[in-house]
């Protein structure tokens, strides 16, 4: 087996020694793959990626067994080491595109500047490259697009404009957090193909963080569900899908709605409370509050246990509750 592109293990965060953010959460993502991190909002997701990227807000902690970058080493990487990695051969793409554009500066200073900076590419070169990838992410008439500042375009667009300018240098990894949430169906579509291609291309690496489990479906080769900054579940997406094991996965796939299944005048599913924000040493699963079958024994440690193939959870329910539950 090949080693992974990006290998975390153990990951914390805290803000302000309050809140743990991330409680060991461990992925690991291979050339080539793309691996989805799912969950409701307020679960860690973002925060994941922002600890990868080495981006977190001042005076936030971060710890890790292992976080590193195509066998480089992250935890300890200077300020300087890591910013000539994040745009070259690490990007991201975040989930609030008008507040990651620079409303001084045009569209295409601002997409010129990372290929100028870590390639030291020419600006005419640098400008055709940056036409080039409006175009492919499906914006018209690029060049004047180039001219012109983020508040003269839609949100839809600025989201294009914010996957084009991570392609700028052709990362081997990309973290995309919620890339599509601006974007109608048709266009949706439109970008989840270029990202196939361009992995195709360059043998990308993505890291999706998304709500959306039809796209998860559609795209992922591997899926991690976090629930109050921990990995609850992780698994190839098929078995996800097919046998899922922990109750808090059980109730996101209850939530979908399936055509020809729910009935139009049907309540959606969902499931009751919300995710709670736990203070550092928090003890036992944090979703028993939630949990049907939650029991005594989930106030205190939680194994992870194996599943199936690369495919593990974390609950103190054996791997057979399903069908035992199923049979009764």
């Amino acid at each position: 087996m090949t080693a992974p592109l990006l290998d975390v293990r153990g990951l914390k965060v805290q803000f302000g020694g309050h809140t743990a953010a991330v409680r060991g959460a461990s992925l690991s993502l291979r050339k080539g793959e793309t691996h989805c991190l799912v969950g409701e909002s307020g679960c860690g997701k973002s925060v994941t990626a922002l600890a990868v990227m080495g981006l977190l807000a001042r005076g936030a902690r971060r710890q890790a067994e292992v976080l590193s970058f195509a066998g480089q080493d992250l935890r300890n990487l200077s300020e300087g080491r890591m910013s000539r990695l994040r745009g070259d051969r690490m990007a991201m793409i975040f989930q609030e595109p008008m507040t990651s554009l620079n409303p001084a500066y045009t569209v295409g200073s601002q997409m010129t500047e990372v290929l100028r900076r870590h390639r030291g590419t020419p600006r005419a070169q640098a400008v055709d490259r940056a036409a080039e990838l409006l175009g492919r992410v499906g914006i018209t008439a690029p060049g004047m697009r180039l001219g012109q500042f983020p508040h003269q375009l839609s949100g839809g667009l600025r989201q294009r404009v914010m996957i084009a300018m991570a392609l700028m240098c052709e990362p081997e990894l990309l973290v995309a957090d919620e890339p599509t949430t601006a974007l109608d169906v048709t266009v949706q579509a439109q970008i989840l193909r270029l990202l196939a291609a361009l992995q195709r291309e360059l043998g990308l690496g993505i890291l999706l963080i998304t709500h959306d489990l039809g796209i998860v479906a559609r795209i992922a080769d591997r899926v991690s569900v976090m629930y109050a900054g921990e990995v609850v579940e992780s698994a190839p997406t098929a078995q996800l899908f097919a046998a899922p094991r922990h109750p808090y996965t059980r109730g996101l796939l209850s939530c979908v709605p399936v055509p020809g299944k729910v009935r139009r005048d049907e309540p959606l599913g969902s499931i009751p409370g919300v995710v709670p924000r736990l203070p550092p040493g928090f003890q036992g699963c944090a979703f028993r509050d939630r949990c049907p079958h939650a029991a005594p024994a989930c106030a205190g440690p939680v194994p992870r246990q194996p599943a199936g193939p690369e495919h593990e959870f974390l609950c103190t329910l054996p791997p057979d509750w399903v069908r035992r539950a199923e049979a009764a």
